[in-house]
């Protein structure tokens, strides 16, 4: 579908080269997270009329990936949320039901112009179920690491694709240590959305088309739910992205939300919390891969992470279901998070905030 050549890989760290290739490494030699090495060249003025049949690919300018495989994500709805004073970005109207769908596009792409056969993922659910999707999409097979206690609707939703579930006990940590040495093991590729540097490339277009459909004004803040960042981190990417090429006048200020109990980022900042939240499992990490990336992002927007409980979490997840938005419990930490915000004034009564609703309620 692409002529685009797929981009080498560099260490976030010390910045070594690795050559894209079907064998290439899922981390450096060092330990640090990959990246995709930069492009040459720079975008012209932002379309006023992009063409939103190409999806995720309509900034292709700004995305590294080839289009290779797609669903028609993309272009999620951006809605006036009268009750929260926001507007809500509607990530849960994706071909799987969550924001996952962005990466998996972009991961399978690259995945695809590698010529890579077999892929391996963990997960709680929602990534899983993308990667397995867009795995059939392409025609890849796919092994997905999930917890044992996973959601029966997720795990059917990779069942259905064709893709190997394998169930892990233990805690979200031991399913992706369970997957790791499965990839070492077998010197398979690492469709990670948490390491796979092409998921951030996904992910990062939720600010393009948060900037686009605000006829490139920016918000002032921009609130998601926060595990191990892929939709934090890649929000952060694609405002920053934007702001570089001088699309944009600012870059937001980045808020997270995690849960009680599973707050690394938020106990970095403000010390450890109490209680634990076991409502929002998607978000359920206690080592986010990207932690310095993230603490980055928010330091350099001015931004800030917090802890919800499951109380706060519980009765934000119903006022969303009686006010027409259906999602699943992880989505609510984020309008959750907004109200504290406010409260703490860290968000002013007129500024201007996008919330991300994350994952469908669909899934159960």
């Amino acid at each position: 579908m692409s002529d685009r050549t797929v981009a080498d890989l560099v260490c976030s760290v010390c910045s070594r080269e690795f050559p894209a290739s079907a064998d290439e490494p899922w981390r450096c030699s060092c330990g640090a997270p990959l990246e995709l090495a930069a492009g040459d060249g720079l975008p012209g003025d932002p379309p006023r009329n992009p063409d939103r049949d190409t999806g995720l690919w309509t900034f292709s300018d700004l995305v590294s990936t080839p289009r290779e495989v797609t669903l028609g994500e993309g272009w999620t709805p951006l809605v006036e949320a009268r009750g929260w004073d926001c507007s809500f970005k509607l990530e849960y109207v994706f071909p799987t039901g969550s924001f996952k769908d962005r990466g998996a596009a972009t991961t399978l792409s690259r995945a695809a112009a590698l010529g890579v056969e077999r892929v391996v993922e963990d997960s709680s659910g929602n990534a899983g179920a993308a990667i397995a999707t867009y795995a059939a999409r392409a025609g890849i097979d796919a092994e997905i690491y999930v917890p044992a206690g996973v959601k029966e609707s997720k795990l059917a939703a990779i069942e259905r694709a064709g893709a190997r579930p394998l169930r892990v006990e233990g805690s979200r940590a031991d399913v992706t240590e369970a997957c790791v040495e499965a990839v070492d093991g077998a010197n398979a590729w690492y469709a990670s959305h948490a390491w796979n540097p092409a998921f951030f490339d996904g992910t990062q277009t939720v600010a393009f088309e948060v900037c686009a459909q605000r006829d490139w004004n920016p918000p002032d803040a921009f609130v998601s739910p926060l595990g191990h960042g892929t939709l934090f981190l890649g929000a952060y990417r694609g405002f920053r992205a934007l702001f570089e090429v001088g699309w944009i006048d600012r870059v937001p200020t980045l808020l997270g939300a995690q849960a009680a109990g599973y707050a690394p980022i938020a106990e970095t900042l403000h010390g450890e919390g109490e209680g634990r939240n076991e409502l929002a499992d998607g978000i359920q990490i206690t080592k986010p891969v990207r932690e310095r990336q993230i603490l980055a992002a928010i330091e350099a927007t001015g931004g800030d992470a917090i802890a919800l409980s499951e109380e706060a979490v519980r009765t934000e997840l119903d006022r969303l279901h009686r006010d027409g938005f259906y999602t699943e419990p992880t989505c609510a930490v984020a309008p959750a998070a907004l109200s504290l915000y406010r409260e703490r004034g860290v968000i002013d009564p007129d500024d201007d905030v996008v919330v991300a609703l994350t994952g469908s309620g669909l899934k159960g």
